[in-house]
């Protein structure tokens, strides 16, 4: 079962809303550092990945292309993804220079960019709310365009 398979299933079951390819990319950045920062889980986590895996496979048999475009909007979503979990641990352990939850948000802005480039080639929606105060914060600027 493909993307079109997923379609079929959505209908037949009723569904309306399934997780896109960014969506599914995405969430197996963060399982993925799970798996390797929370080592009493990572059976969980294994499994976790390897569901994800499947489903991102089944999307790409259905026709969906990679580019070099979307391999980069991947590892920057990874970079970023990596980032604000380091931030995160940061500011809750107390270290508060340079991790801040504004940070965090700021980097969400650029997560949501990365997502929006994968869904743009591989098609799909979009998340339109993407400043999360990106601005602030000129130095993780990304040259998506240049």
């Amino acid at each position: 079962m493909g993307w079109k398979g997923y379609k079929d299933l959505r209908k037949a079951m009723n569904r309306k809303y399934l997780p896109t390819l960014s969506e599914l990319i995405d969430r197996l950045s963060i399982v993925q550092l799970k798996e390797v920062l929370i080592p009493e889980h990572k059976k969980e986590y294994s499994q976790e990945i390897k569901d994800m895996v499947h489903d991102i496979e089944l999307m790409l048999n259905e026709g969906v292309q990679i580019n070099a475009e979307m391999v980069r909007a991947i590892v920057v979503l990874a970079q970023i993804n990596t980032h604000i979990w380091n931030n995160e641990a940061n500011y809750r352990k107390g270290i508060k220079e340079g991790n801040s939850l504004e940070l965090t948000h700021g980097l969400n802005g650029i997560r949501c960019t990365a997502k929006n480039i994968i869904q743009g080639i591989a098609g799909g929606r979009k998340d339109y709310k993407i400043d999360c105060l990106a601005a602030d914060f000129k130095d993780w600027e990304i040259s998506w365009n240049e």
